[in-house]
């Protein structure tokens, strides 16, 4: 019999097992419970010669396998999230047994209730934004150019590009915080996050802001309301919500096996 291991996607409270059924989790496997003291860690067992460490450290280099995982992970999280207030753990977090896993339940006690209590009727959306190109224009060089030699006139409209390029920078980065102090406002909590690279986020302009803000359950269509508002009366700028989500931001647990 291959050796296995017990793979952990997250930490519920006062889950249905109805919850689970017919759940299937990474590589196929299906998801059970191992509870303890009204949580329920929500676990497949996993074939250590793919879950493994040495395996794992080869097969996080793999797009393929990588992008997989991660899609099964997610789904066992976002299933299990609608049901009962739910605590993600990273990607590829694998113990050696249950009873690893129950101590896991045990030791943090006091953080899971914590943790799962913050975010009980409430849900996770993401908000970006993006400068266009429409938001920096370059000035002209204005009449006073007409009359330069050509070696001023090109000073000139190096000059007139960088102070435009500032000013551009200036006004998104102003946009951005008026964006997020008004979202702020519907929110009980927000996380920022890195702005992404265009190349990954494949959106056309800058990305000037990045935040999950944790929301009532009844408070998306008013956060979607403002954002619109705002993108109506800031030219150039495009806002883009996303969600609803499982808190990942306000939830996730490092639960290093």
């Amino acid at each position: 019999m291959a050796d296995v291991g017990v793979y952990l996607y997250g930490v519920a409270q006062d889950l249905s097992p109805d919850a689970l059924r017919d759940l299937p989790g990474v590589a196929g496997a299906p998801v059970r419970t191992v509870a303890d003291g009204g949580f329920a860690a929500l676990v497949s067992t996993v074939d250590l010669e793919e879950f493994g460490e040495t395996a794992l450290r080869r097969n996080l280099e793999s797009l393929q396998w990588l992008e997989a995982t991660a899609r099964a992970h997610h789904d066992v999280v976002d299933t299990v999230a609608r049901a009962a207030p739910t605590a993600p753990v990273r990607i590829a977090t694998v113990y050696r047994d249950d009873d690893r896993v129950r101590e896991l339940l045990r030791e943090r006690r006091d953080e899971l209730t914590e943790v799962l209590g913050r975010v009980v009727g409430r849900v996770e959306w993401g908000v970006k934004a993006y400068g266009t190109p429409e938001a920096a224009q370059e000035p002209s060089g204005g009449d006073d150019a007409a009359n330069d030699k050509p070696g001023m006139a090109y000073l000139r409209r190096r000059r007139l590009q960088q102070q435009s390029r500032e000013e551009a920078s200036r006004r998104l980065a102003e946009q951005a915080q008026e964006i997020h102090a008004t979202l702020s406002e519907h929110a009980v909590a927000s996380r920022q996050h890195p702005p992404q690279d265009p190349r990954l986020s494949g959106h056309e302009g800058t990305m000037i802001l990045n935040v999950a803000y944790l929301l009532d359950e009844d408070r998306a269509e008013t956060l979607a309301a403002a954002a619109d508002e705002l993108a109506a009366r800031m030219p150039g700028v495009r806002i883009e919500l996303t969600g609803p989500w499982p808190a990942y931001s306000f939830t996730e647990l490092d639960a290093s096996s």
